[in-house]
């Protein structure tokens, strides 16, 4: 082999090891999205402006990279993106798609009450949540070759909650915004989706705790997205709080306030009672059973739930007056964001990795 044959090749190997890198893109890295804009919210809740600041233009930029690669994905390699999607065990985390949507219209809110762009992000997110709800639950019921429970069902599959509950989240506070009749209008949509996305969650978390108690459980399959387990009914919580928030402006929302809070309160709760598990289940996991704990891109999915738990409990504080939570949020910022630092560092040295093997 001549001179200039080893330097086409030596060329050819990074730009063959990036389309690789596009082709088999993993659809539930927009989580690093989620993770980083609830985290930025958090921040700004708990008067931490640079951190909340500094991680909106960072998850402004994550988003639009991710946006972009997913883009190039369905132009050139369409086959292996809709394989993924209406895959049982990948096609799930489509639905980070929409929640990171909400979670950076949400951050324009907050932050910056940018309500335009903030309109034009609820606009794209409820496209793909109509788009991907009905896209996936279809492929999943009428394909022929299915998995078995065990195999099949995980904590990802409460991503479609999540994505639910995230434009739950962002319709509400556009409609706070609003002048009436879309107010009202608002407020009816984020109501009846708040109200679908619990009973999404009944359905699966009995269909989860099911393979959790009747069939083996190998630490290989207690994979970090079982931590939506406790962010779905967080992000249920916090929307429970945008609703009752908006009561005041909405007489049917208002007919509802005992039962709001009541719900509310039932969905944190819960979430609650999932830490304690998750953790134990965790120690286990890498403690007793030794599995290594190196960087996966699923970690993402469990940095957004603790950085939800942060957000909705101080939500959930602040408008019913129960001032003896907020020490909760004043401590789980700093695990959220411990655990972001962690995963976000096991992804830079992912990625110097990949670049040295180019």
């Amino acid at each position: 082999m001549n001179d200039l044959s080893k330097l086409q090749n030596a060329a050819a190997i990074p730009e063959k090891g990036l389309r690789n890198v596009v082709r088999d893109f993993p659809p539930s890295y927009f989580a690093m999205a989620m993770a980083t804009g609830t985290l930025s919210i958090a921040a700004h809740l708990l008067s931490v402006p640079w951190l909340a600041e500094g991680l909106f233009f960072l998850n402004l930029a994550v988003y639009l990279v991710l946006m972009f690669v997913n883009m190039t994905r369905v132009v050139y390699y369409p086959r292996h993106f809709f394989s993924d999607m209406v895959s049982h065990q990948v096609g799930p985390g489509f639905f980070t798609f929409v929640a990171s949507t909400c979670v950076v219209g949400s951050q324009f809110i907050i932050i910056y009450q940018q309500f335009n762009i903030a309109a034009a992000m609820l606009a794209i997110a409820a496209l793909l949540w109509v788009s991907l709800t009905y896209a996936i639950f279809t492929a999943w019921t009428v394909k022929e070759i299915k998995p078995d429970l065990s195999s099949g069902i995980s904590g990802a599959w409460l991503l479609s909650v999540v994505a639910t509950q995230s434009v739950v989240v962002l319709t509400a506070l556009m409609a706070a915004h609003l002048p009436q009749p879309y107010r009202v209008e608002l407020n009816f949509v984020a109501l009846s989706m708040w109200l679908w996305g619990g009973m999404l969650y009944t359905w699966m978390i009995s269909l989860i705790f099911y393979r959790y108690t009747f069939f083996k459980f190998s630490p290989g399959d207690l994979s970090p997205p079982y931590w939506i387990n406790m962010g779905a009914m967080a992000i249920s919580t916090l929307a429970g709080t945008r609703l009752i928030q908006n009561s005041v402006d909405a007489p049917f929302l208002m007919s509802m306030l005992p039962f709001l809070k009541g719900a509310t309160i039932f969905y944190w709760a819960t979430g609650t009672w999932w830490i304690p598990m998750l953790v134990i289940l965790g120690i286990w996991r890498h403690l007793f059973k030794r599995y290594p704990l190196q960087y996966d891109p699923q970690y993402w999915g469990a940095v957004f739930p603790l950085a939800m738990y942060t957000v909705c409990t101080y939500s959930l504080a602040t408008v019913m007056r129960l001032d003896f939570l907020l020490v909760i949020p004043r401590v789980f910022i700093y695990i959220a964001l411990a655990a972001w630092i962690a995963t976000f560092l096991g992804l830079m040295k992912r990625m110097i990795s990949g670049m040295r093997s180019f």
